[in-house]
């Protein structure tokens, strides 16, 4: 019995971390690790745009990221949102964070790295 407020505060915190992050639009999921689609939506918008691309692990080791779309800073910025798969298999759920003007432009070159 004792461990059953232990049982009951994992429970909570595993159905809190499956949800989508509040005011995210998803924009798909990908078989590939979320390390990868993060580097690889940072790469594309990089070019693109000739200018820093800020990442931010939110997660150790890569597990997951938010990509700040140029020109945007942390913390509440516009930024493509990587994330391990909600489902529990491999792969990553990837999700964007609406700022100001950026948009539909932004959500396409994600779609290209999924």
């Amino acid at each position: 019995m004792k461990y059953l407020p232990i049982l009951a505060l994992t429970v909570a915190i595993s159905a809190c971390a499956a949800q989508p992050p509040a005011n995210v639009q998803q924009v798909g999921t990908s078989q590939k690790a979320p390390k990868v689609v993060g580097q690889c939506i940072a790469q594309k918008w990089a070019d693109k745009s000739q200018q820093q691309v800020v990442s931010q692990d939110t997660l150790a080791n890569d597990q997951a990221m938010d990509v700040y779309v140029p020109g945007q800073q942390p913390p509440n910025g516009a930024a493509a949102v990587v994330r391990p798969s909600w489902t529990g298999g491999q792969g990553s759920w990837v999700g964007f964070r609406a700022s100001g003007a950026a948009g539909s432009e932004s959500t396409g070159d994600i779609q290209g790295c999924r």
